[in-house]
């Protein structure tokens, strides 16, 4: 038996922030672009959290030049004097040690979106620099760190101010031994959340200066609507049904609800919910309340005013949230969230609080607004017949037994491993791709499916119509986990799943569509990190012996510049993927030794929501006008 060399000395005891340091992923999520703005939500946040408490409304946040982050409030400011239970400034306690912040308990504040303590000690933690100033009572104190939370000199007074102004200013530029993929920040980013800051708390005015450039860009948002006006802007492309947007706001046992709802044209839903400001983009039960509720009073009006019959299939969840573009914001004085990222509410009494606080307002929008009614209640009965008429193509999807997926224009070549995690699935055009895919895969992991040229648009479809379509029933059999409300995922079979198409015009057309459907019917295969787009090369260069494969015209002119001048080379540019020999899709686009995967990731879903309806929805106009405004900067197009 091996010698166990285990003892005392290997246990290791972290320090102050070392142990921020050593696991950022734990604090931040990751050390990617999202990580990396992830630090700017927490510094943003506090000064939220005093907006929350009623003593702000102004929060500015600066891009330095030096892509560094400035986030100044007019609040309270931070507390200076001498913390009793450290010994040092609290200052330097909140920015230095972990859990320590004014959010639990103390009177501090009421209702906090940043409830773990960690939010300003990480963001020094993960910083080459801060400094935060603060103005309290006529004077301007003062405090630096360096190098990961390390203080350059005790707190001190720099200065004195007029007036009754107060507030904090926190000055941080992110490590870049820890942010290694990079540290510079997005300014649409940064624009995208700030918005949806102001529109949750309405008179909040935000404003976000870039001063990155020659000329500085500003944004000012200030919303005296609120979340009404976030829904105006979900719908912003679409053709809203009621005109008047539902509004809903009550409070029991200090956690208030507040929703608004339009419905539109589309047949996808695009609900939000928010507690404490926070995104919990996985729902909770301040959300399973509101739609409990909804489906409920719909169902109810429908039938009171006898416009659903009894021998009418019922209307069900799916039904009523048709084409509805709805903001859930709850205020919560103590809410429990799974984990630090924050994502899904789990206190059990929300429910239904939620559910009879919406209940009430919903019902008397309903009787006070008979026509707004009737076009929502007609909407969800034409989707209830959608889903019945669904229900039989939906059965075509499943497979009996063994998987024998075969169409009159192709078939599936599966792999042999069984593990899902291991296995691939190349959705690729046509068959002409397919042979050389098939011949170059690894036949024990690679999975080949050709689709027939481009699917059916599942923005301007509904459900019956979709799964009526051929392609996409092959897609949906492949994938193993059915679709809508008999989503599974883990009857995943692939792991991977691999958008290969022509680096042209038609295969970023092809890729287009079916990101569309992935997104609207597949979401959390894409939030999941299942979603791929292979990239084959554009351009080959040959000199010599070598061969080199290169993306784009940046890559071609850059690899070539680098090249001796005597070196004599040929540029060609790549054929279609039907028209590769299986050796050179392999060594390009298929081998995971030498292939270039592009992820697919959402780092906001109201944007990718905004995205794909003005790309791929019923209105041309904003279409023409996104196209004309990116046409010169698609390289930077992430969905």
């Amino acid at each position: 038996m091996k010698e166990s060399t285990y003892n005392d000395n290997d246990i290791k005891v972290l320090k102050g922030l070392e142990a921020v340091r050593k696991r950022p992923g734990m604090y931040i999520g990751s050390t990617s672009s999202r990580g990396l703005h992830h630090l700017v939500w927490e510094i943003v946040d506090n000064s939220i959290d005093e907006a929350l408490a009623g003593f702000s409304d102004l929060i500015k946040v600066f891009i330095n030049k030096d892509n560094s982050i400035t986030v100044i409030d007019n609040g309270r400011g931070i507390p200076t004097g001498i913390h009793p239970k450290t010994g040092i400034s609290t200052i330097e306690t909140v920015l230095t040690i972990l859990h320590a912040g004014g959010k639990f308990g103390g009177g501090g504040y009421k209702v906090a979106g940043g409830l773990h303590g960690v939010g300003a000690s990480v963001v020094n933690a993960l910083s080459s620099f801060l400094e935060v100033k603060v103005y309290q009572n006529g004077s301007i104190y003062s405090m630096s760190f360096e190098n990961g939370g390390k203080a350059v000199e005790p707190l001190k007074v720099v200065g004195k101010y007029d007036g009754e102004k107060s507030g904090t200013c926190v000055t941080f530029k992110p490590d870049s031994e820890i942010f290694t993929e990079t540290t510079e920040f997005d300014h649409d980013i940064l624009k995208t959340r700030l918005r949806e800051l102001a529109f949750l708390n309405k008179n909040l005015k935000i404003i976000l200066t870039d001063e990155r450039k020659d000329e500085k860009i500003q944004d000012e948002f200030l919303y005296e609507g609120g979340i009404k006006e976030y829904v105006e802007l979900l719908n912003k492309n679409k053709t809203p049904l009621n005109k008047d947007i539902a509004h809903v706001e009550g409070e029991i046992d200090d956690i208030i609800i507040e929703v608004a709802l339009q419905y539109n044209k589309s047949y996808s839903e695009l609900i939000y919910s928010f507690v404490n400001n926070i995104n919990t983009h996985e729902g909770g039960t301040h959300e399973d309340g509101v739609k409990l509720a909804l489906t409920r009073e719909i169902k109810k009006y429908a039938q009171e005013k006898n416009i659903l019959k009894e021998k009418d299939e019922g209307l069900i969840g799916d039904d009523v949230r048709e084409g509805l573009a709805m903001i859930i914001s709850c205020k919560h004085p103590n809410p429990q969230f799974e984990g630090q990222t924050k994502t899904k509410l789990g206190n059990s009494e929300v429910k239904k609080i939620a559910s009879n606080i919406f209940a009430e307002g919903l019902r008397k929008f309903l009787l006070e607004n008979p026509n707004d009614a009737k076009i929502i209640v007609e909407k969800a009965m034409a989707a209830s017949k959608a889903r019945i008429a669904a229900k039989k193509a939906r059965e075509l999807t499943r497979r009996k037994g063994g998987l024998e997926l075969t169409t009159q224009w192709g078939k599936l070549t599966d792999c042999s491993s069984k593990d899902v995690n291991e296995s691939e699935l190349f959705i690729v055009e046509g068959n002409s791709a397919a042979g050389p895919a098939k011949q170059g895969r690894d036949s024990k992991i690679q999975a080949v499916l050709p689709i027939r040229g481009k699917i059916i648009n599942v923005e301007k479809s509904r459900i019956d119509k979709i799964l009526a379509n051929e392609e996409i029933r092959s897609l949906i059999t492949a994938f193993g986990t059915s679709v809508g409300d008999e989503f599974d995922i883990d009857k995943l079979r692939y792991n991977k799943i691999i958008i290969m198409t022509d680096a042209d015009v038609d295969g970023a057309h092809i890729r287009t569509l079916l990101l569309t459907f992935f997104y609207r019917y597949f979401k959390p295969l894409v939030e999941g990190g299942h979603i791929y787009a292979a990239q084959p090369p554009l351009f080959k260069i040959s000199h010599g012996k070598t061969n080199k494969y290169v993306l784009n015209q940046e890559d071609l002119d850059e690899y070539v510049s680098n090249l001796g001048e005597n070196t004599k080379y040929e540029i060609g540019r790549m054929k279609g993927l039907g028209e590769m020999d299986p050796i050179e899709l392999k060594e390009t686009t298929m081998d995971i030794k030498t292939r270039n995967l592009l992820k697919i990731e959402v780092d906001d879903a109201i944007l990718a929501d905004e995205t794909f309806q003005i790309l791929m929805g019923e209105e041309v106009a904003p279409r023409r006008k996104f196209i004309e405004d990116n046409a010169l900067n698609v390289r930077n197009l992430d969905v």
